[in-house]
């Protein structure tokens, strides 16, 4: 087993930082919040004062942050992993951001002999505590072999799928393709409240079909529950749009669906329901009809 530095404790890295260590991982942590350290080190970590200090205790170095600044920031700013770590040191970034962010960074830690791979995750927090997310990797393939078996120690798969930023392209897909499928399942099951048939019923009876889904399945029994505590924020769906959307404009592919389901989740972060769980998309459409997805 490794020592391993893991950096970024929140919703999501918290729980992973915590199999790895059920996994017999040897882990240094930090993040600014004392709290989230202070867990995991009841959990058997050790604590650091900074993202240097990890760097200078660890030459494999997972990080779990918001947006690509934080990334920015946390690797290539003062007392960051670049100013305590060595040649051949390896940095995992498994947080959702831009795709020529990760390659901007992996060009600093270049400089330096560090190797860097991008490999963000899907499943949201159930599967973070699980241990069975869905990791999508950027980099070479060699330090992705390298790292594999710690990758599987937070997730059911992980998948190499091209040079630094192909990690976070694939997760920006991934986060397209469940913002228009939770606009389509609350839009959908607005039209069968509306019509007077029972939203349960309605799931019950397609959900074998055609239109079942895995996003159907996670997130109609929340609606149905009225439970909108976050697996994942709108605010942090907001954020993966965002970046989808300016990744299409520099690349050259149009995404009109995501900008429409947007600017509906722009909408509901307008009106303070930002840290909602994504699934509470449902409630723009109750905002538009004066009605609620609920079971009659």
């Amino acid at each position: 087993m490794m020592k391993l530095g893991f950096i970024g404790l929140g919703i999501m890295g918290k729980p992973m930082a915590k199999n790895l260590i059920k996994a017999g991982h040897e882990l240094v942590v930090y993040d600014i919040v004392k709290e989230n350290v202070d867990i995991l080190v009841e959990a058997g970590a050790v604590a650091a004062s900074s993202s240097k200090e990890v760097a200078r205790q660890c030459d494999i170095i997972i990080t779990m942050l918001p947006n690509s600044p934080h990334v920015k920031e946390v690797v290539c700013g003062e007392n960051g992993i670049l100013e305590g770590a060595k040649e051949g040191t390896i940095i995992i970034d498994m947080s959702s951001i831009a795709p020529l962010a990760s390659q901007e960074i992996a060009a600093a830690c270049a400089k330096k002999g560090v190797k860097m791979i991008d490999a963000p995750v899907s499943g949201g927090e159930p599967k973070a505590i699980d241990g069975t997310l869905s990791i999508m990797v950027g980099g070479e393939k060699e330090v992705f072999d390298k790292v594999y078996d710690i990758l599987m120690a937070m997730g059911s798969s992980a998948v190499h799928c091209g040079d630094i930023g192909a990690g976070n392209t694939t997760k920006l897909a991934n986060q397209v393709i469940v913002a228009l499928n939770i606009a389509a399942v609350s839009e959908a099951f607005m039209l069968a409240k509306k019509a007077g048939v029972d939203p349960k019923l309605v799931f019950d009876a397609i959900k074998g079909g055609l239109a079942g889904s895995t996003v159907m399945n996670a997130k109609i029994p929340m609606i149905l529950d009225r439970n909108f505590k976050p697996g994942f924020k709108i605010d942090l769906h907001i954020k993966d749009l965002n970046n989808a959307i300016e990744t299409g404009h520099k690349v050259g592919s149009p995404l009109p669906l995501t900008a429409q389901v947007m600017e509906m989740m722009q909408l509901l972060h307008a009106d303070g329901l930002g840290q909602n769980d994504h699934g509470g998309l449902v409630q723009y459409y109750e905002k538009l009809t004066g009605d609620e997805v609920v079971s009659q």
